[in-house]
């Protein structure tokens, strides 16, 4: 028998969701890379700087160059450590069909085990003081929305085109603000993400959960 692929948990949601909580919650109970979009688009603020006095490039322009050049970063590292035969945990918004599109071929071309796992805040209150509180104390969040307007703004900015058809890419919805800890939506993501998998891959996938993670009853 041919071991099982790598798990790629790709997680999505917008800013102050708790995506980064949950990513780095699920690295740890699986060993595995944590792959953060924010460590790539924090390194840019000299370049940026640098390209918006450019005026043949802009502010505007030189965000999006450098805010593509960071999803094009982690799409490289995530397909190193894929062929490696790691599992990954991606951190980022993955706030357009685009950027799912890019995995679709990484996933296929590594036999990695790809599912969405997306952050949501149905307490909207939660959501915006916890995005207000990082804004005000956070300096490295210098490119994320630091108020609830800018969130606004920001999701106005998408048009709609953050909730779309991810096909049969296994999706795994979580309520951030729900009174359930970190940890029981680790154990639940897991559980989920072995249920999800192909009936010759679910046996072992849900074995190597429970000797990494040391999960019982996944």
């Amino acid at each position: 028998m041919e071991a099982v692929g790598p798990v790629m948990i790709a997680m999505k949601g917008h800013p102050g969701t708790g995506k980064s909580t949950l990513a780095h919650a699920l690295a740890t109970s699986l060993r595995c890379p944590l792959i953060d979009k924010d460590d790539v688009r924090n390194c840019t603020a000299t370049l940026q700087k640098s390209l918006s006095t450019d005026v043949t490039t802009g502010g505007g322009a030189a965000a999006k160059l450098l805010n593509d050049l960071s999803y094009e970063v982690i799409w490289r590292v995530a397909s190193t450590q894929l062929a490696l035969g790691l599992a990954v945990v991606i951190d980022s918004p993955l706030s357009r069909r685009a950027h799912l599109d890019r995995l679709l071929p990484l996933a296929a071309s590594t036999g990695a085990h790809l599912v969405i796992v997306e952050c949501r805040s149905h307490d909207e209150s939660e959501w915006r003081r916890r995005l207000e509180m990082r804004g005000a104390a956070d300096d490295a969040s210098w490119h994320k929305p630091a108020t609830w307007q800018d969130l606004q703004q920001l999701v106005e900015g998408y048009g709609g085109s953050s909730d779309y058809d991810v096909g049969d890419v296994p999706k795994i919805v979580v309520d951030t603000t729900s009174p359930v800890s970190v940890g029981e939506h680790v154990s639940t993501v897991l559980r989920s993400i072995v249920s999800h998998a192909h009936h010759d891959d679910h046996d072992r996938l849900a074995s190597n959960f429970a000797t990494r993670a040391c999960l019982q009853g996944v």
